[in-house]
């Protein structure tokens, strides 16, 4: 990992000094500023790569730093981290407001939350977000909604429609996975295993070489967790490095976090090319959906790169695609028809939708799906 450089701000210098310390433990370069003000130079003249702030500070509120950073090009990018003494739930709401991307009490469990949260935000910045091949996240608020089946279906349809592209698919379904199942893999390769790798073996050739190829369905599979202990031994802080390697080994990368919404998955819903959000008919899924669309509005989530999908497949019953839209608030994309049995017979034997009822109406859908996300995909990284 390069050297970053960390600026912290925070007017008890034993506090600073035993943050700093942890951190310069860590190869981490470490600046300190003892005011809100003294911070507020530092950021703009030496421009750290990520600040912690105590936003207790008397002469400038957290708050205030915050939205003076956030309105400033210089500083508008960098990863700010609350670490404070107050626990009170209006002063962590109104610090992820003014744009703090985290907020750590100062307890017993401080100083782990706090090397997990620096070396994950340090891990994705905008420019490394912007390198290498595209990346198409999918997601849902709440399972059972065949996000797994989509995602897979789609990426072999991007294969089918670019048939000189790269394409692999990345399982970060917790804490079992659910596309290998799906697609008929047996392999010993997995998430867990490949997170276990130093960084020198993870490489792009690595990700060229050694993934496992599904060869009828035209995309390579980097499975996931096998099993819920297994899981218990992800090592997520290499989930980015791995991202980004496969991006630069891919033209497109496709992400299946199904309803998995985290600290590992957030960084990579932030910076996808493409959010690809999975809402099932019933008014329950769709009011989660909701929650989970405000939630990513409070991230800062560009809603221009959201595709949310109508999965009709599984029943006739349910809501409209307007009725949908009118609770989300954001254009459905398009709508999967109700496929009775086929849909379950063709994951039942591991074959892409497409190849098993190509006359089907949704097999349409799926190739349409493929060439506007694709499209979608490429102008948002150009924005």
């Amino acid at each position: 990992m390069p050297e970053k450089k960390i600026l912290i701000i925070d007017a008890d210098v034993a506090s600073r000094n035993f943050i700093a310390r942890n951190l310069i433990e860590k190869k981490y370069e470490i600046i300190q500023a003892g005011s809100g003000k003294e911070g507020l130079i530092s950021a703009w003249r030496d421009r750290p790569d990520l600040l912690i702030v105590d936003p207790t500070i008397s002469d400038l509120k957290g708050e205030d730093l915050a939205i003076k950073l956030r309105q400033d090009s210089r500083s508008a990018n960098m990863p700010l981290i609350a670490l404070s003494g107050d626990a009170s739930v209006m002063r962590i709401k109104s610090c992820l407001d003014a744009g703090f991307n985290e907020y750590i009490t100062k307890s017993g469990q401080a100083v782990p939350l706090l090397n997990e949260a620096v070396d994950r935000l340090l891990g994705v910045t905008a420019a490394t977000a912007k390198e290498g091949g595209l990346l198409i996240v999918f997601t849902s608020a709440k399972g059972g909604v065949g996000t797994s089946s989509l995602c897979a279906n789609i990426a072999m349809a991007i294969s089918k429609n670019q048939p000189e592209a790269r394409v692999a698919v990345v399982d970060l379904v917790l804490p079992t996975g659910s596309i290998g199942p799906l697609v008929g893999y047996e392999g010993s390769q997995n998430i867990v295993t490949v997170a276990d790798l130093l960084p020198t073996e993870t490489t792009p050739e690595f990700f060229q070489e050694q993934l496992a190829e599904m060869k009828l369905w035209n995309f390579r599979l980097l499975s996931g967790s096998p099993d819920p202990e297994s899981s218990n031994y992800l090592n997520v802080l290499r989930i980015w490095d791995i991202v980004a390697s496969m991006k630069q080994a891919y033209d497109y990368v496709l992400v299946d976090l199904g309803k998995s919404l985290s600290k590992i998955s957030l960084p990579l819903i932030q910076h996808a090319d493409l959010l690809t959000l999975i809402v099932s008919t019933d008014m329950g899924s769709i009011g989660l959906t909701k929650i989970l669309m405000d939630y990513l509005r409070s991230k800062k989530v560009n809603e221009n790169s959201i595709y949310p999908i109508l999965n009709r497949a599984v029943g006739l019953e349910g809501a409209s695609k307007s009725d949908a839209e009118k609770v989300l608030g954001i254009p459905i994309r398009i709508m999967v028809p109700y496929l009775g049995s086929n849909f379950s017979l063709a994951n039942n034997q591991h074959q892409p939708f497409i190849l098993k009822f190509p006359t089907d109406t949704a097999s349409v859908v799926f190739m349409d799906a493929a060439r506007e996300m694709t499209t979608l995909a490429q102008k948002s990284r150009m924005e």
